[in-house]
């Protein structure tokens, strides 16, 4: 007789733990608060216009990666996929723009251009990122075989280094003042993080390992959907679950918010950690560690309010992402800012009408500062468009004549990500509130059971700590694997 699973959320970790379980001869249904699958892969349309929350760059767009692998026995490879030209741009208040190309020949040359004087530090900046290009370190450690590792070996010592100096710390190797400004801001605007990730990102460009899937997130999620429901999965959608059953410390079934109950051999949450374990589950099944993982983070600035803008412009000789510097700090949302993030799809022609643009912005605030104004809906929807102005006002500057082309304004916050999505903190409701980008390589550091209960598991981000959809993927494969394990089954992997 099949073992039975339920899974809670269509997230990639819990589409990802649906097909492999119906792969391995288990009987999965997926309960889904929302009416669309992908959790925060997640995008929508509004008056033909694209917004995609989701997506920056998508590792394992190429065979030569074994993340590859992962994609397609999920489903979403191969696709259309696009490949922009450079990994991020930093544009200065003078107008000077940094390019970070991915065509290395044409980086040195540009970085030569802006600063002559600092061909010593971008010669060592070229030299890092070729030395990741050798192999597929990525998908080697978290899909490779032990002897596999083993060959990479040789190449590891060159790589290492870079996963002791920060951004910020290589950017004082340059002289010139906006280099030394910009490069920082390279990873998403974070100068602490290791330059080892940056430069794995632009080796897997250079490679073609790392693209755009035409048509975002939300197609991205759909194609894994229907390999899941080809499968022979079964999706429930508007079925918010409220409380995961136990019985004799094992899990059993869950209760949705119509009351009604499904049972079920294992559990397995792709939810919210937070709200599966103080809410579902009651508060019953965890120690004092986990206990700090559910509280509140002392420091809870993080990506909590996009400005998703249609515009009546083409984009498509823009760059594909670029952060703006700012001649003066702007205090938005609460939070000052010296630049602005943002990613600019002309890219892609089917994320907006032909001619037109879409442009995101990307602010960091608080979830307590959204929340708080949440409790007025009359405030929330004022202070969204008073962000939204001061957006298109910092814009117009580089922009010229943006505001009068604007068609479209949608401003979703971290009320919006718990409205949809269950989640409460966004990226920083992850089990320690920070992300490890190694134990993310490897599809585990989190939180993938709890104590005192048997049959339950994570997937997602409280089981990987990976910031990455293929990390979150990943954590659904690996839980199977495990219970094929436990079951005395070989795992197995069903062709596309």
């Amino acid at each position: 007789m099949k073992k039975s699973i339920i899974i809670i959320g269509t997230g990639m970790g819990g589409l990802s733990a649906g097909c492999y379980g119906q792969m391995n001869g288990y009987d999965t249904q997926i309960f889904e608060m929302h009416s669309l699958p992908g959790g925060q892969c997640a995008s929508w349309k509004r008056k033909g216009y694209t917004f995609d929350v989701c997506i920056h760059h998508l590792f394992g767009c190429s065979s030569s990666s074994k993340i590859y692998q992962l994609w397609h026995e999920l489903g979403a490879m191969p696709r259309e996929l696009v490949q922009p030209l450079e990994c991020t741009s930093v544009l200065s208040p003078d107008g000077r723009l940094f390019i970070d190309y991915y065509d290395l020949d044409r980086l040195n040359e540009h970085l030569n251009q802006l600063s002559p004087a600092d061909s010593k530090a971008t010669q060592e900046y070229i030299h890092a990122i070729k030395s990741f290009t050798k192999g597929d370190l990525l998908g080697e450690t978290m899909l490779g075989s032990p002897w596999s590792l083993v060959k990479m070996l040789p190449s590891i010592p060159a790589s290492m280094k870079w996963f002791r100096i920060t951004m910020q710390q290589f950017a004082e190797r340059f002289i010139d003042p906006f280099l030394r400004r910009a490069f920082p801001l390279l990873v998403y605007s974070a100068p602490s993080t290791p330059m080892a990730p940056h430069l794995m990102r632009h080796a897997y460009g250079i490679n073609n390992a790392l693209q755009w899937p035409v048509g975002g997130a939300l197609e991205f999620a759909r194609s894994i959907e229907k390999r899941y429901k080809d499968l022979g999965g079964k999706i429930h959608y508007r079925q918010k679950v409220e409380g995961i059953l136990v019985e004799n410390g094992k899990a059993a079934g869950i209760k949705v918010a119509d009351g009604t109950e499904h049972r079920a051999d294992i559990v397995i949450s792709n939810a919210d950690g937070r709200r599966t374990i103080m809410e579902m589950l009651g508060d019953k099944y965890i120690n004092e560690k986990i206990r700090s993982y559910c509280a509140e983070p002392a420091d809870e600035t993080n990506w909590a309010v996009h400005v998703f803008l249609g515009v009546n412009r083409d984009l498509s000789r823009e760059p594909s992402a670029m952060v703006m510097l700012l001649d003066k700090p702007v205090t938005i949302a609460g939070h000052k800012n010296d630049s602005l993030e943002m990613q600019l799809y002309g890219f892609d022609k089917t994320m907006a009408p032909e001619g037109k643009g879409v442009i995101k912005v990307e602010l960091v605030s608080s979830y307590s500062y959204w929340k708080q104004l949440h409790t007025d809906k009359q405030r929330y929807e004022e202070e969204k468009q008073k962000v939204a102005d001061q957006v298109i006002d910092i814009l117009e500057n580089h922009f010229h004549g943006i505001r009068s082309q604007v068609e479209v304004i949608d401003v979703p916050t971290l009320m919006t990500w718990e409205r949809f999505m269950g989640g409460t903190h966004g990226f920083v409701n992850s089990p320690d509130k920070k992300f490890s980008f190694v134990t993310g390589m490897r599809g585990r550091g989190g939180v993938p059971t709890l104590p005192g209960l048997s049959n339950f598991y994570f997937v997602g981000v409280w089981a990987s700590m990976a910031p990455a959809l293929f990390g979150n993927a990943l954590s659904g494969r690996k839980v199977i694997q495990t219970l094929c394990k436990k079951d005395g089954k070989k795992f197995l992997v069903k062709k596309v």
